[in-house]
C-alpha cells in the first residue's frame, strides 16, 4: 500500500507540473506576442523609471503608475499626498491614475492640486467614470475636468465595467460613449479605454460590442497579478485579444490592495515584478508613503524578464491560494465594486427602453 501510495503520489507531482507548464506556456506566449508587437519594449528611460509605449497610441509612459485611490484616504494628509505625487513625478512617474469616484472627489481634488506650477505638462493624466448615460457621463467629465484643474485629459476610461449589460448600456443611443467621444471632439480628452475587475468574459463583451460599433478602444486596464493567472483569468483570456488589437494594457491590482500578500505566497516585489513582467505598458500600484513609492521605482528600474523556470516557480507558490478566489476579493465579492453600493452614480437607464409592467 505504501507503494501505491507513492506511486499515486508521484502521478499527481507530475501532473501538477504539467498543469503548471500549461499555464506557464499561456503566459509565455502572450509575453511573447507582446514582444513582437513591441509592447514589452524599453524606448527610454526618465529619471529612475523605464518607459515602454501605450498601444497604439505612439505615446511613451511610465512602466508604473500612481494609484489615485489612496492619494485621497483620510489616512493620508491633503500636503502629504501632494508630496508624494511631486516625489513620483520629479523620479520619472508619468501616469497618474484616478476617478470620478474616489473618496468623494478627494483624490482627483488633491491631484489637481498637486499638478500646478507646471507639474501638469510633465504627465500623463489618466481618470475614470461611472455615468452610463450621455448626461451623466458628461456632468462627470465636466466635474472632472474642474477637480484636477486642467482643461484636458490624456485618457479618459469607462469604469466597472462588472456587468455583462455595461457594454450595452456604454454604446447605446444617448450612452456614455457619445459624451466621451463629444469630449474628445472638444479637446477635452486625447484617449479613451475602459477597467473593470469582475470578470474576463465581461471584458471582451466589451470589446466586441466596441467591435460591432467601429470602435477601438487605445486603453483597457484589468487585473494582472500572480493569482489571476490560476482563476478567472484577464491573463489568459483577455491579455491576448488586448495585444492582437494593439491596445495599451494597464495592470491593476498586482496585490489586490494587500489582500494577495495576506496569502504569504509572494512578496510585494514578486507581484509587481509578475505585473510587469506581462506585455503592459503601465503597472497601476497603490503608494501611501516613501517606501510604497521606493518600492515600486526599486521594482521598474531592477526589472529583468522572468525566465520560464522562474514563472513556473511562481504560479507553483500560488496555486492553491488563487483556486477559489479568495485572495481576489474584487472578483469574489461586492468589496470593490463602488457602483454596486452606489448605481446612482451610473445614472438612469435609457428613455428608449420601454419599461414594461409585471405580469398580474
Amino acid at each position: 500500500m505504501r507503494a501505491n501510495a507513492s506511486s499515486k503520489g508521484g502521478e499527481a507531482n507530475v501532473e501538477r507540473r504539467a498543469f503548471m507548464q500549461t499555464i506557464a506556456a499561456m503566459v509565455l506566449s502572450s509575453i511573447a506576442s507582446g514582444r513582437q508587437q513591441g509592447q514589452m519594449t524599453t524606448v527610454e528611460t526618465r529619471g529612475d523609471v523605464p518607459y515602454r509605449t501605450l498601444g497604439k497610441t505612439g505615446v511613451h509612459v511610465s512602466m508604473i503608475g500612481m494609484g489615485g485611490f489612496h492619494l485621497g484616504q483620510k489616512s493620508l494628509t491633503e500636503q502629504d499626498a501632494i508630496r508624494l505625487i511631486h516625489t513620483a513625478i520629479d523620479r520619472g512617474i508619468n501616469f497618474m491614475d484616478n476617478s470620478w469616484d474616489y473618496n468623494d472627489g478627494a483624490s482627483e481634488m488633491r491631484m489637481g492640486k498637486a499638478l500646478q506650477g507646471g507639474y501638469r505638462d510633465k504627465v500623463f493624466l489618466m481618470t475614470k467614470l461611472d455615468g452610463r448615460t450621455r448626461q451623466e457621463a458628461a456632468r462627470q467629465i465636466d466635474e472632472s475636468l474642474k477637480r484636477l484643474q486642467t482643461d484636458h485629459l490624456d485618457l479618459l476610461q469607462h469604469h466597472e465595467v462588472i456587468r455583462f449589460e455595461d457594454p450595452d448600456r456604454i454604446f447605446a443611443k444617448d450612452g456614455a460613449m457619445e459624451a466621451v467621444l463629444e469630449a474628445k471632439k472638444a479637446g477635452k480628452v486625447r484617449f479613451i479605454g475602459f477597467t473593470g475587475h469582475k470578470d474576463p468574459h465581461v471584458h471582451l463583451h466589451m470589446l466586441l460590442v466596441a467591435a460591432e460599433h467601429g470602435f477601438h478602444f487605445d486603453t483597457v486596464q484589468m487585473p494582472l497579478n500572480v493569482m489571476d493567472a490560476h482563476f478567472r483569468s484577464f491573463t489568459q483570456m483577455v491579455l491576448p485579444e488586448a495585444i492582437k488589437q494593439g491596445i495599451g494594457v494597464l495592470g491593476m491590482k498586482s496585490m489586490g490592495d494587500g489582500v494577495i500578500l495576506k496569502s504569504q505566497t509572494a512578496t510585494p516585489v514578486e507581484c509587481l515584478r509578475f505585473a510587469m513582467n506581462l506585455p503592459t505598458s503601465v503597472v497601476i500600484t497603490g503608494m501611501v508613503n516613501d517606501r510604497d513609492l521606493n518600492q515600486a521605482i526599486d521594482a521598474a528600474k531592477n526589472f529583468k524578464p522572468m525566465s520560464e523556470s522562474e514563472l513556473t516557480a511562481l504560479l507553483s507558490k500560488t496555486k492553491e491560494a488563487a483556486s477559489r478566489g479568495e485572495f481576489e476579493l474584487f472578483k469574489t465579492s461586492a468589496h470593490f465594486d463602488s457602483t454596486a453600493k452606489h448605481p446612482e452614480w451610473l445614472g438612469g437607464e435609457s428613455p428608449h427602453v420601454q419599461q414594461v409592467a409585471p405580469p398580474s
